[in-house]
């Protein structure tokens, strides 16, 4: 069996504002009508792969979860990490789950934020590396570079691999180059980008972990005793998990094996680590600008311009990034996009709210639209997902006003119980006891108008959640 494990983990802000630490890239439509999470996952369509595993931060699994359902891939696979401990421990966690359900299956980890091209020679490579995976190899993915790229560690190549032509041995592991050490490496021709993408059996992965670095292996062996799941997430113990090494599978087994096997891949490959490489794989106008949503351009050039509902309208610029989400807007130079992380900086020093989340917030049952967002009085548009609910609670600082706008709302208060559609409204007092539910098959829409002395999260008094929240 070919087990999918899917790393979708980090909350990298170099897209910031599309990219917040609670919405970080993999999780965004930026190069087609799905997530990168979701294009990783499809793009394996073709091929016989068994149910795939992601691999999450705790704080995205209910986004997560959200568009594994939308793909028709949600069925208790998911692993949640409550701290961020790289890549070893994180892959070490998916081969011991694999090996507790009786199996040891090939492994095909991926990263969840690439854009792979050409996906006919990507399947052709994985069907290559799985001969090798199949006995005792580790394969590892090496990019053909396009040039010189100082953002990208290397993987030099040794001898061929048994008969074939296309696997080697790998000679080395190398860090992220200067400049002009790139360049002798691309002119060498045998160097190649470390994807961060391998294959290998579980059990061979935890015998070269075992033999290298015992100690992440046992914090991971511990984080999985006496978990807790539900029908979605595999919980992983926290302390156990906490007291883990901090390690990438480059640094505790890869560079240390003598069994690692490299597979080159020339497929149109792009981890998207800023917007000027965005602008780089995407489709262009015959003008050079890359263009997503409502926009008007007079006499611009190799822009890129991405926009959420409001129109943007761009006259006699040329090399600019034009970012408009609901709460922000970016304009930077193409050549200057590495800066963004200084309006990051910027927003965490200042403790705003636009480096951490969206306007939109992901919760368990759908989706929180924060329209305003006062002292004392707060407007959302709520979308509840059919057959979803809030956790039955009070407030002892805020009252409610919901009104519907499409679907159907079953809604208690107090001892009473009772239905509300389109154009319907009711009021929640402070200190009631109340539950909002979809009862239906198709989303339900309303706005929610929160007021009171105080707003926070942390007046939800939860007496009995779906989700196990307290």
């Amino acid at each position: 069996m070919l087990l999918p494990v899917i790393m979708a983990g980090g909350t990298g802000s170099r897209l910031w504002p599309m990219s917040r630490e609670l919405h970080p890239k993999q999780f965004l439509r930026l190069h087609s009508l799905h997530s990168m999470l979701q294009e990783t996952l499809k793009r394996l369509d073709e091929i016989d792969v068994g149910e795939p595993v992601v691999i999450c931060n705790e704080n995205h699994r209910f986004m997560v979860a959200e568009q594994l359902r939308q793909i028709d891939m949600l069925s208790h696979n998911i692993i949640l990490e409550p701290v961020g401990r790289n890549t070893a421990p994180a892959i070490a966690l998916a081969a011991l789950n694999a090996i507790a359900q009786g199996h040891d299956p090939i492994m095909l980890v991926l990263a969840a934020d690439h854009i792979i091209k050409d996906i006919t020679t990507f399947h052709k490579a994985i069907e290559a590396a799985m001969a090798y995976a199949a006995g005792q190899s580790l394969v590892t993915f090496g990019i053909v570079p396009t040039g010189p790229e100082t953002g990208y560690g290397y993987i030099q190549r040794g001898e061929n691999s048994g008969e074939s032509s296309v696997a080697s041995s790998v000679k080395r592991f190398v860090e992220k180059p200067d400049l002009a050490t790139a360049q002798t490496y691309v002119d060498s021709g045998e160097y190649f980008w470390n994807s961060g993408m391998f294959m290998f059996r579980a059990k061979r992965y935890l015998e070269e972990l075992e033999k290298f670095r015992p100690d992440i292996l046992d914090a991971c062996r511990r984080s999985l005793t006496d978990i807790e799941c539900d029908k979605n997430f595999i919980n992983v113990n926290y302390d156990a998990f906490s007291s883990c090494p901090d390690e990438s599978i480059d640094y505790a087994v890869m560079e240390k094996t003598t069994d690692a096997v490299m597979i080159p891949l020339d497929v149109g490959w792009s981890d998207v680590g800023s917007w000027s490489a965005l602008w780089d794989v995407s489709e262009k106008d015959g003008e050079g600008n890359a263009l997503t949503g409502d926009t008007f351009l007079h006499n611009t050039h190799d822009c890129y311009i991405n926009t959420d509902e409001k129109l943007v309208a761009a006259v006699g610029v040329e090399n600019l990034v034009i970012v408009n989400t609901k709460d922000a807007v970016l304009v930077i130079d193409k050549s200057k996009v590495q800066d963004v992380k200084k309006v990051v900086e910027h927003l965490k020093k200042h403790k705003r709210t636009e480096f951490r989340r969206h306007r939109e917030v992901y919760r368990p049952w759908g989706i929180c639209d924060i329209l305003v967002d006062e002292k004392r009085f707060n407007v959302n548009r709520i979308t509840v997902n059919p057959g979803e609910a809030f956790s039955l609670q009070m407030h002892h600082h805020r009252t409610e006003h919901w009104v519907v706008l499409a679907g159907t709302a079953r809604v208690t208060t107090g001892d009473k119980t009772f239905l509300l559609t389109e154009n319907q409204s009711t009021f929640i007092p402070i200190g009631v006891v109340h539950r909002l539910e979809n009862p239906g098959n198709i989303p339900l829409e309303l706005i929610e108008v929160q007021a009171g002395s105080y707003l926070g999260d942390d007046d939800i008094i939860r007496i009995k959640d779906h989700y196990g929240r307290c």
